[in-house]
């Protein structure tokens, strides 16, 4: 670029920023007063995903991000609590709200009846959308938990022992839900209250095909009226939706827009230009690498910054050879330069250590430097050693296998070719398999995914992100890890009502995980959030349940009169 094209790009970010200022002093008394209409076009965390089934009894991981518009929960994050409303919570985790960050959503109010009776007051005056074909709008009852607990409790694709610490649901009353445990768990609220397999559904889909989108409802904010697969997804404004905002002491009905609308969008190029050119007004999750230009492109975006609740990390399945060999396994960790992936890979952009616990999870979390040697070990590049370990376990000269890997991730994509580098230099060689989401996830789920697994996973909380990955025959277990004295502590940490004694067992039980190395330990990124400033009433909260935005987006109203001055329709 010329100097005189240095100097007019200069003037021209200087004059955009200069006319943003001036929008926004002019604009802000009235902007600060919520409008009705419009659309609000997101690009969601999953932009290049589809839904992956619109029936909850398929458990599907993303079904509360697809259907958490339409379908509610008994609990919810309490937005009046978020960071950007001056309270403490920023609502970022995939799945993890502390207790003291929920509020009731369908539930009202909730007690312990004695230590194993938990009762349930729904709130009264929820109405089931009318849907044609599928029902007429009714008033949410507590049978309908009750079928919802049913309808996954008996699924054959239930995550095996998920619901195993409730004995039975029950409809006492109308609006009165009581459940029964056969032992004390410490996610209940999360497991049936606010995670990925408790969105309540009316009893009248029992006989539907619940996996048709048009057969898709709820008591939430907005109904499903298209779904495109590959494209889009389209939802609308329930006029009748029984909860308010409250805003400088004014209460108003929601949703504010008129519609909703995912964009699916799977190259990486087209979804950051939808988000410069204003045909999205969020994208919630934009690489480091695209930060800078799109800074200088578009100064008038607004952004956030957070550590991802996505581990990355290659599963090696030690129930084959040779990674049921603990040696070779920790050979392969030494033989990749985490610290190089951090900083040169990521440009920075990434922290060596934090999976599978999160810095955000408090004193759940131990940082890597008050673990022990042998966990410090496997974060240091080590070749020469990684060789000795691999003679030491019989394979001299290295071994061949397979890895898997999701074509959907544009960041694991560019990254497993350093990882075939970096193991080439020990003997070690990747055959390496793309492949699109659904091929993916069904290749782990039916237990036929290859010796190595490359992969992001959810932290989800502090005691789910160790269960779901390492107890013995759960769903997301990709490294086929078993061990019955891992499992036997794991059913101790859920039984503790003491959460001390569960911070002490889950750190203890972290660092033995993270020494048995059956994944290659890869470096968590920063992740980045922007939107144009006329989303208004949003300061980058992702989710407020388990990969669930819809109550986010149904309190967000746009500006309408900015965004003509800025430029857009």
């Amino acid at each position: 670029m010329t100097n005189a094209a240095n100097l007019t790009a200069m003037v021209t970010v200087t004059l955009r920023s200069g006319l943003l200022a001036l929008v926004l002093v002019l604009g802000q008394a009235l902007a600060d007063e919520p409008r009705y209409g419009g659309d609000l076009n997101v690009g969601t965390v999953n932009i290049t995903l589809s839904a992956l089934s619109w029936d909850p009894a398929d458990w599907a991981w993303k079904s509360p991000h697809d259907a958490g518009m339409i379908r509610e929960q008994l609990f919810a994050g309490d937005l009046d609590l978020a960071v950007s409303r001056g309270g403490p919570f920023p609502f970022l985790s995939d799945a993890y709200l502390p207790p003291e960050s929920i509020r009731g959503e369908l539930a009202e109010s909730w007690a312990w009846e004695d230590p194993s009776t938990l009762v349930i007051e729904l709130r009264r005056g929820i109405m089931f959308h009318d849907k044609p074909g599928v029902m007429a709008a009714r008033e949410l009852d507590a049978e309908d938990v009750v079928f919802t607990f049913e309808l996954m409790r008996d699924s054959p694709r239930k995550i095996p022992t998920y619901f195993d610490h409730i004995a039975s649901v029950e409809a006492r009353d109308s609006h009165t839900v009581v459940f029964r445990f056969s032992e004390y768990n410490a996610e209940w609220m999360y497991r049936f209250g606010y995670g990925y397999y408790s969105s309540i559904v009316p009893r009248e889909t029992a006989d539907l095909d619940r996996r048709d989108w048009r057969n898709v409802t709820g008591t939430g904010p907005f109904r499903l009226t298209r779904y495109i697969r590959g494209n889009s997804q389209v939802h609308e404004r329930v006029d009748s939706y029984w909860d308010t905002e409250t805003i400088d002491g004014t209460e108003y009905e929601i949703p504010f827009v008129d519609k909703v609308i995912y964009r699916i969008i799977k190259d990486e190029a087209t979804y950051l230009s939808a988000l410069r050119t204003g045909r999205l007004d969020i994208l919630e999750s934009i690489r480091w690498i695209a930060v800078d230009h799109l800074r200088k492109t578009s100064p008038e975006l607004q952004w956030s910054r957070r550590l991802s609740n996505t581990g990355s990390f290659m599963a090696l399945r030690i129930d084959r050879e040779p990674f049921d060999d603990v040696r070779v396994r920790r050979a392969l960790n030494l033989a990749v330069n985490q610290r190089e992936i951090a900083e040169l890979f990521y440009g920075g952009h990434a922290e060596l250590m934090a999976y599978p616990q999160h810095p955000d999870y408090g004193d759940y979390f131990q940082p890597l430097e008050d673990m022990p040697a042998s966990v410090q070990e496997l974060f240091d590049y080590d070749p020469e050693k990684a060789k000795a370990l691999l003679a030491e376990a019989g394979y001299p000269d290295g071994f061949e296998f397979r890895v898997q890997v999701c074509a959907c991730s544009p960041t694991l994509m560019d990254l497993v070719p350093l990882l075939e580098d970096y193991l080439a230099q020990v003997g070690v060689r990747m055959r390496i398999q793309p492949m699109e989401y659904g091929a993916f996830l069904s290749a782990m789920t039916t237990r036929t995914h290859s010796p190595g697994y490359l992969m992001g996973s959810g932290h989800v909380n502090p005691t789910t992100t160790l269960r779901k990955s390492f107890v013995s025959g759960q769903t997301w277990n990709p490294s086929m890890y078993s061990d019955p004295d891992f499992d036997r502590r794991m059913r101790e940490v859920y039984q503790m009502r003491d959460e001390s004694a569960r911070i002490d067992a889950i750190r203890q039980m972290t660092v033995d995980i993270l020494d048995e190395a059956p994944y290659i330990w890869l470096p968590t990124e920063h992740v980045y959030t922007a939107w144009w400033p006329w989303v208004r009433n949003y300061g980058g909260e992702l989710r407020v349940g388990a990969v669930r935005p819809g109550p986010i987006y149904a309190r967000i109203w746009i500006d309408h009169e900015m965004k003509r001055r800025l430029g857009f329709k």
